[in-house]
């Protein structure tokens, strides 16, 4: 596995100009009463390992990111979450560190919602303040930014759900407690049609504006064998990706 930290400097200064750097973010924060708070570190962590392991050479794993912008479950014993700005300087300070190497594309897998549109942010300020390439890929695209959702979940599973218990009942299931699962869809929400997850009017929200359990969607039917499913079809599309990241050129 290409680890970037496993270098010495001397060796990351002799890295190719087509080099990519990965980085995932996950997060620490509750996720129900029957995942870990581990799940988005978890996920986001085995994805880009096994994606940079399949992708080819030219591709370098940074260590994974567990404290980001979780503020949405700051309500919640056990989320350890950073502002916006803090998390911004953050992501800032890594890409000006990388500029010292001849690294210059840098791709984040991001493993929690939360994080997207700030990381969205981010790939345009390094892009404009160090020439970087860079790029946002998820595992799975959430449900809230348009990605697909179980009809036993209208559409609406967000957080804890289906897929995120099943993808962790095959990653770890050791740390599922399935037995905990509750359905927990914020039904109300299918009154409005321009308004919702997804939908052409997004909205603010916290997550125990929809239940004080902090689970949006359906986890009662999860399963290890969809989990496998979800989990290898995502790394199959990251590293994908990730080879079309190698030689994208805007013009």
């Amino acid at each position: 596995m290409p680890q970037f930290i496993e270098l010495t400097g001397p060796e990351s200064a002799e890295l190719s100009a087509g080099s990519v750097a990965v980085l995932p973010l996950g997060a620490i924060e509750q996720h129900g009463p029957h995942l870990p708070l581990s799940t988005d570190f978890t996920v986001a962590s085995a994805t880009a390992e096994a994606a940079v392991a399949a992708a080819g050479d030219a591709f370098w794993l940074l260590p994974a990111l567990p404290f980001t912008k979780s503020d949405e479950h700051a309500w919640s014993s056990g989320t350890i979450w950073l502002s916006w700005d803090t998390v911004m300087r953050m992501l800032v300070d890594i890409g000006n560190s990388l500029a010292a190497s001849p690294v210059r594309r840098l791709v984040f897998v991001n493993g929690h919602g939360g994080n997207s549109a700030l990381l969205q942010v981010a790939c345009r300020e390094l892009r404009r303040r160090f020439g970087f390439h860079t790029f946002l890929m998820h595992p799975g695209v959430p449900a809230d930014q348009g990605g697909a959702s179980p009809a036993s979940e209208l559409g609406m599973g967000v957080h804890g759900g289906l897929t995120e218990t099943s993808v962790m009942l095959h990653l770890r299931p050791d740390l599922v407690h399935l037995d905990r699962a509750v359905r927990s869809v914020p039904e109300a929400l299918t009154a409005y049609e321009y308004i919702g997850f997804g939908k052409q009017v997004s909205f603010g929200w916290l997550s125990d504006d929809f239940g004080t359990d902090g689970t949006i969607g359906d986890p009662t039917g999860a399963n290890a064998e969809l989990g496998k499913q979800l989990f290898e079809a995502g790394v199959e599309k990251c590293a994908a990706a990730l080879r079309e990241v190698a030689r994208f050129e805007v013009g």
